[in-house]
């Protein structure tokens, strides 16, 4: 009895020196697992990159950094700042990866990735072909997929640009874009266009503009302006503001803007604001005639009216709904037939819309699909209402018509 207690005792001690090894080692491990921490203080961190490529057929990087001094104490970084809150820095190499080094290089801390929000691409290396590039920053670890592309005729003269509003030009770029009436692009967005049925892409295009009101020093201001559009990587031409509304109905990328109309036979311009929009598309193949069938169903509220109408009249509001119906039909066509007859470009997701319903037909246009989509019949069927008249039911200051 003796000798089975003693047996007892000894495996309770082994077992306690187990569990105390294992409570050591666990704890060890805790306290070495920020052994590689870096600290804020220790890095360059990039809020926005541009790319270019120069004369000589090099890649110019340039990244636009945060000072970290500018947040001390008595500095928010603010309008009332004192001092720039980042400073901008370039680099010439074979590739991103090699001017990525020589920046490093003149450095003394290590560069950041994980806040950079802003990619734009300079038009002659968007032209050159932007997928060795994504590549890159898709296989690194730090880059955000969330952050967004753009493209200008010279990026580096963007980030160049000084902030009006906010604390520095790429912040101003990215709070303008969930702003602006044009498409929003993610790195993975891009990444999933280029890589999709289509192989085409668009990307909003920034432009540099002066506005002779503002100052010396402010009055180059950089917006966006239109979409960069895409095939095969390359980028093969622009769509202007006018034609990008029209593909934003296309897309389902609707946003607060306004539709201006003229009612037939009436002076005075009517303006909408969309409330509402959805967006159907039907893919149709009859003896191989390839057809795309767009229905837009909307309504609208009216932000301005200088007309005589009194908008209480149902014939008057079905008359402005027969306006506004015209005009939304008028922009989707307009950028369609850029698309088809110019570009041969699909950024209206065609391809996957008929990949899905139709995939053994797919199959047999999928090598040559930019030729097919030129020839796809696109009819547009447009559903457009009035639902709201603002608060008041006639034009202010005017007398109703008799």
């Amino acid at each position: 009895m003796n000798s089975y207690c003693e047996k007892i005792r000894k495996g309770l001690k082994d077992m306690r020196i187990i569990l105390h090894s294992i409570s050591y080692f666990a704890i060890l491990v805790l306290l070495t697992g920020c052994w590689d921490k870096v600290e804020i203080n220790d890095q360059a961190i990039i809020t926005a990159t541009a790319l270019d490529k120069d004369e000589d057929g090099q890649i110019e990087l340039s990244l636009q950094i945060f000072i970290p001094k500018s947040f001390s104490a008595g500095g928010q970084g603010g309008p009332g700042s004192s001092g720039p809150v980042t400073f901008n820095t370039s680099q010439k190499g074979d590739n991103i990866a090699d001017a990525l080094s020589k920046v490093q290089g003149k450095l003394s801390r290590k560069l950041f990735w994980g806040q950079c929000k802003v990619f734009i691409f300079g038009e002659d290396l968007a032209k050159d072909g932007i997928q060795n590039h994504i590549d890159y920053l898709l296989r690194q670890p730090e880059p955000r997929e969330r952050a967004l592309m753009f493209v200008a005729k010279k990026a580096k003269n963007v980030l160049e640009m000084p902030a009006i509003l906010e604390r520095f030009s790429s912040e101003g770029i990215k709070e303008q874009a969930s702003l602006t009436t044009g498409i929003k692009v993610t790195l993975q967005d891009l990444d999933e266009m280029l890589t999709g049925k289509s192989n085409a892409a668009a990307i909003p295009y920034l432009q540099i503009s002066q506005d002779r009101e503002m100052d010396e020093q402010t009055k180059k201001v950089a917006h966006i302006y239109g979409t960069a559009v895409f095939k095969n990587d390359k980028m093969i031409g622009k769509m202007s503001e006018r034609e990008t509304r029209g593909l934003l109905w296309l897309r389902d990328e609707l946003k607060d803007y306004t539709v201006t109309l003229q009612v037939e036979n009436h002076d005075g311009e009517i303006s909408l604001n969309p409330v509402s929009a959805e967006i159907n598309m039907i893919p149709k193949i009859h003896n191989n005639n390839w057809k795309m069938i767009v229905k837009i169903k909307t309504e609208g509220s009216i932000v301005l009216n200088t007309t005589d109408f009194e908008i209480t009249s149902s014939k008057t509001v079905n008359r402005i709904e027969k306006a506004y119906r015209k005009k939304i039909h008028e922009r989707v066509k307009l950028a369609m037939d850029l698309l088809q007859d110019k570009y041969n470009a699909d950024i209206t997701d065609f391809a996957q819309k008929f990949y899905r319903k139709y995939p053994k037909e797919w199959r047999s246009v999928e090598k040559h699909w930019s030729n097919k989509f030129s020839e796809v019949e696109v009819v547009i069927d447009v559903e457009a209402h009035v639902k709201r008249q603002g608060y008041i039911n006639n034009t202010a200051g005017r007398k109703k018509s008799e």
